[in-house]
């Protein structure tokens, strides 16, 4: 039997290079530098993805999506999202709350923390007061030229609805 609720959790972290936008939770902020990777970089969306399938012991994002793989050069994390949320669904659990932290120096997060958080939800299909985002920067670390994103998720059996032979004969 299927426990009632599953956590996962996820981290991920890029660099900064010159030359690409810079995306974080789906949303691209004004910087002069974004985050390289394989698809668009995105630390936050990579951590949740990471935390989401780990909820339900699927393969890790970068066994699902390759970096090695071309089709996901450049590709938007949003897609890599959405698989994890559609695998939730298929193990038949559905997401409660997302809690997320940020490390990194710049650009400072607080003026677009409501549309990551507005935008994310809307990802995950839940409400935006489901999901957390906070930001620290990375005092003494030494990762003042990365982005590192923190998730932890929270997931809960979904209801199976009980059908009725009777019900289930008339249709």
């Amino acid at each position: 039997m299927k426990p009632e609720t599953r956590i996962g959790y996820g981290w991920d972290s890029h660099e900064f290079k010159r030359g690409i936008p810079l995306k974080i939770g789906g949303i691209t902020l004004p910087h002069s530098k974004g985050l390289g990777g394989h698809s668009d970089g995105d630390v936050l969306l990579h951590a949740v993805t990471d935390a989401l399938l780990g909820a339900v012991a699927a393969p890790d994002i970068g066994s699902l999506f390759s970096p090695t793989d071309p089709r996901w050069k450049g590709a938007d994390s949003a897609l890599f999202l959405t698989e994890a949320v559609k695998r939730v669904i298929a193990a038949g659990y559905a997401v409660v709350n997302v809690d997320s932290t940020l490390i990194l120096a710049a650009p400072k997060i607080g003026p677009h923390a409501a549309a990551i958080r507005s935008h994310l939800a809307e990802l995950l299909g839940i409400p935006p007061d489901c999901v957390g985002v906070k930001a620290k920067t990375p005092e003494g670390m030494g990762t003042d030229n990365a982005a590192i994103a923190h998730a932890v998720v929270l997931l809960e059996k979904k209801a199976v609805k009980r059908v009725s032979r009777k019900v289930r004969e008339q249709h």
